[in-house]
Formats: C-alpha cells, structure tokens, sequence
C-alpha cells in the first residue's frame, strides 16, 4: 500500500505537471485561460522582464543543484547498502528484487553524475546577468523537480528498503560486515541488462554535449562589461537549434528511460514532463532570438534540429 502511494503520487504529479504546458503550447482551444499563467511561468531570464514581481534572481538556479545532489546522494548510499545487504541475502530470501535494487543504483548513480556536474557548472561556468530573474513558482517547481526526479529513479523499491533496513537485526548487520568486500559496491552492476549499457551512452552522449553547450553559453559573458549583454550562441549543437542544452537535457533523459528498460510507467512520465517543459522553453527562446537579432541564424530550429 505504502509503495502504490508513493508511485502513484510521483505519476500524478508528473501528469499534472505536463498537461497544463502541452495544452498551452499545443494552443488547444478552450485554455485560453492557461495561456498567461504558464507563460509567466516558463519565461526565465533574458525572456522575463527584471521588473515582474514575485521573482528571484537567475543565480539562484545553483540552489536546485544544491538540493539535487544532497538528495540524491542520500538515496544513492541508501539504496546502495540495501542493494548490497539483500545481494548478500539472496540465498534465503529469493522474493527480493535484488536485479531491480541495483538497477535502481546504477540510475541514481547516472543521476549523481548530472547534478553534480550542473552544480560545478552554477559555480565555475555560468555568469548569470545580474538583470535576470526567474518567476519564484517555477523556482520553488525546479527544487521539488530535483527532489521528485531522483526519487523517481528508485520510486517502486523505496518503501521495500526503508521497511527492509527499519527491520533489520543488529547481529545481522554485524554479520555483514564482516562478510564486505570492496568488489561488492561493483560487481553486480555488470549483471546488468545490455539495453542498461545502451542507455548509458546515450545519457553520456548528451552529457557530454551538455556542457560542451554551457561552456559556450558562459563563454558569452566571460567579461565583466558583457554581463548584460547577450549574444547568438555558436558551436556544438548550437549550430542546429537554438536552445541546444535543451536538446542534450532530453537526450539525457532519454537514455535514463532507455536504460531502465521502459518498464516504468514513472519515468515515461517524467520523460514526457522533460520534453513538454523544455520544448515549450525553447519555443520562447527561439521567437525571443529572432525578434532580438536580424542576422540571427534562420536554418536555426528551437529544439529538434532540422524539425522544430
């Protein structure tokens, strides 16, 4: 009961998070009425004015990433030892999802690499323009999305865990102990399925390319003089589409449901939320970049290179 709650929550949150933003971007008629709401909350930065009230400053974005990382490093040792306690006890409790847990662990593991890397990136590679502001609803929706994600990535094996170490006995804790082997933190990764590694290198993939893309985007106000300034963005994937870390966000996320194998109705959702949020961002940054700039690049597309 405690885990179809926990699930079930997480599910309907995604889903309510997403339809709002394709009714609006989608313009579906009878909406009308979302439409200013969810752009008030979708403009961030150079697209939202410094003057609108109930904002913070773009800066604050770090704090997501602060958050992101406390969490899912919490859940990460967490799920880790129970994958290693019940690994060890396979032999007289065949019913635990040992495959499940360590699964569990390598996607939350893929998790820490992004968080972790967008923190570092919040503190040595943007230079966030001082006049930039973000609506404080979608800052205070961006601290419950690095709290809901990661615990998406475990949602179905989270209660079993916390009942599994809530019971669990001393002396067999001890016993353990005594029993660990560093190759145990490892070992059971490689029996993971080959669409895992698939996964894998596509999250590596967009990885990579995402802060290839932020790079390039800090590079633009290297200078202090240039901080309120903006510039057309060129290089890597910014070539193709205006709003290329987007584009690495989804790639991202779509090797995380790729290596969960697509048996998670949680992470389709979750997935669904990430293109929906981003795809209607980036549709305002495009329109944003050619009202701004006349020589700006029109092969450009917002998202999807050569598509949208």
């Amino acid at each position: 009961m405690e885990q179809v709650g926990l699930v079930t929550l997480l599910r309907a949150a995604w889903l309510l998070a997403t339809l709002p933003i394709v009714a609006v971007w989608l313009q579906l008629p009878g909406f009308r009425w979302l439409h200013g709401a969810i752009l008030g909350l979708a403009k961030r930065g150079k697209a939202l004015k410094s003057n609108t009230n109930l904002t913070v400053p773009h800066s604050f974005f770090s704090h997501f990433y602060v958050v992101g990382t406390l969490w899912t490093t919490m859940l990460l040792v967490a799920v880790w030892s129970y994958a290693m306690m019940i690994d060890q006890q396979d032999h007289l409790n065949k019913s635990l999802p040992v495959y499940d847990v360590w699964l569990s662990v390598f996607m939350l593991s893929l998790m820490e690499a992004q968080v972790v890397r967008r923190f570092y990136e919040s503190v040595n590679v943007f230079n966030y323009s001082p006049s930039a502001r973000l609506h404080i609803t979608t800052y205070l929706l961006g601290v419950f999305y690095y709290i809901a994600t990661p615990l998406s990535l475990c949602c179905t094996i989270t209660p079993e865990m916390l009942d599994f170490v809530k019971n669990l006995d001393i002396t067999e804790l001890n016993m353990l102990r005594t029993k660990f082997d560093i190759w145990l933190l490892f070992t059971p990764l490689l029996r993971l399925r080959w669409y895992t590694w698939i996964g894998a290198v596509i999250f590596l993939w967009g990885w990579v390319h995402q802060f290839r893309c932020h790079v390039i985007l800090g590079s633009l106000r290297n200078k202090p003089e240039n901080l309120n300034e903006y510039a057309i963005p060129h290089g890597d994937w910014f070539e193709y589409v205006s709003s290329a870390h987007y584009t690495a966000e989804i790639v991202i996320y779509g090797g995380l449901l790729v290596a969960s194998g697509g048996r998670d109705l949680s992470l389709w959702l979750l997935f669904a939320f990430v293109v929906a949020n981003l795809g209607f961002v980036a549709t305002l940054t495009h329109a944003w970049y050619l009202q701004k700039f006349d020589d700006y690049p029109r092969k450009r597309r917002a998202i999807f290179p050569f598509v949208f």
